[in-house]
């Protein structure tokens, strides 16, 4: 959801060829069976992610050369759309895996029963299990594994508010401030993961008072795209389309990707892990479980940072420079309760939504 200039050209093929149907990723063909008939042992482990999902070709070829499977990505568009295919189909859909849903979402999947048991204590290719900062979530015998970390955070272009002399913004109060009126862009909180971690956010900050902060912001002419790729390839000022609004709902990390020219801010960041997991209906278990495993190998959690923008799960990683330089993890990011945001998902999506179609009449 994150992945930032050198990635838009392989995401914008991941997603189209999605549109048209499943995508092998290290083969390119076009056999999306997860098993062989009767009794054989399946051939391919399908797997469904987010947009941004984005690793070497050359490390997917050595997961399919090592596994023995072939490798299938399903891309929906961002990860509240992945959540919602995942639950229409319970987990019993044609993906083994999925890749994507995170700590504001998961608790969905588990409650459906579109989970199933995946290890977190098992090596990649005969190396060492992976040592995670976070743990697997548990739902009886079905859990998730954490596969990567970020902050969800607001990001201002550096350059535009230099040239026109005028201060950035600190803080979610700022930006209902007439001085930052339309110069705003946020994702939809029904069909963005970033865009729900915003609104859980808020719900935090303000309390009983979250729906008038809302209110103010929708006043103060912010502007709602669907989704991160969409901010920031048309709207952001410092994004691939060179848009109108110089401040973006995007990640703590994406200041890495700018050496400088962008800048998160501290005070609106909220904790995102995104997990990876065996699903339900899963009719190559064992190849799901082998591709958790290979994202938890510490070969593809060093190439996270550079190639998905977030941090890695697994202890002892060392991050790239510009990493440590540019995009520091937020000491104390927002506290969110996240048994409160699975008990209230739903009703908070709907009042938004709601508040956004009344600002919109």
């Amino acid at each position: 959801m994150r992945s930032l200039k050198k990635m838009m050209a392989s995401i914008a093929v991941l997603a189209s060829v999605a549109a048209l149907g499943a995508c092998s990723v290290g083969a390119q063909s076009e056999d999306t069976e997860s098993a062989g008939s009767g009794s054989e042992k399946p051939t391919t482990v399908t797997v469904a992610t987010h947009d941004s999902f984005n690793l070497p070709k050359e490390l997917l070829a050595k997961f399919e050369k090592v596994s023995g499977y072939k490798l299938v990505t399903t891309a929906s568009a961002d990860a509240g759309v992945l959540l919602n295919e995942l639950l229409l189909s319970n987990g019993k859909g044609k993906a083994d895996a999925f890749f994507g849903i995170d700590n504001y979402s998961y608790q969905k999947l588990g409650a459906a029963g579109a989970l199933a048991p995946t290890a977190a204590d098992q090596g990649w290719n005969g190396g060492a299990p992976a040592q995670l900062i976070d743990q697997p979530v548990k739902f009886a015998a079905a859990s998730a594994v954490p596969i990567d970390r970020g902050d969800v955070c607001l990001n201002v272009d550096n350059k535009w508010f230099e040239a026109k002399g005028q201060t950035p913004p600190a803080t979610f109060d700022d930006i209902t401030k007439p001085a930052y009126k339309s110069l705003t862009v946020v994702e939809n909180p029904a069909k963005s993961s970033p865009g729900f971690a915003m609104l859980a956010a808020t719900k935090a900050l303000y309390g009983e008072k979250w729906a008038t902060y809302w209110s103010q912001l929708l006043a103060n002419g912010v502007k709602v795209a669907d989704g991160w790729s969409d901010a920031y390839n048309v709207d952001y000022s410092a994004g691939e389309g060179k848009g109108k609004y110089p401040i973006m709902l995007s990640y703590g990390s994406s200041p890495a990707d700018a050496t400088g020219a962008t800048s998160s801010l501290a005070a609106t960041c909220a904790r995102q892990i995104e997990y990876a997991g065996v699903l339900a209906g899963a009719k190559n278990p064992e190849g799901a479980q082998a591709f958790v495993n290979f994202l938890l190998s510490e070969e593809v959690q060093k190439a996270i940072p550079d190639n998905m923008y977030m941090y890695p799960e697994r202890n002892g990683v060392a991050l790239p420079e510009k990493f440590a330089r540019y995009a520091k993890l937020a000491e104390k990011p927002i506290a969110v309760d996240f048994n409160t945001v699975a008990k209230n998902r739903d009703a908070w999506i709907k009042e938004w939504t709601a508040l956004f179609e009344a600002a919109h009449k």
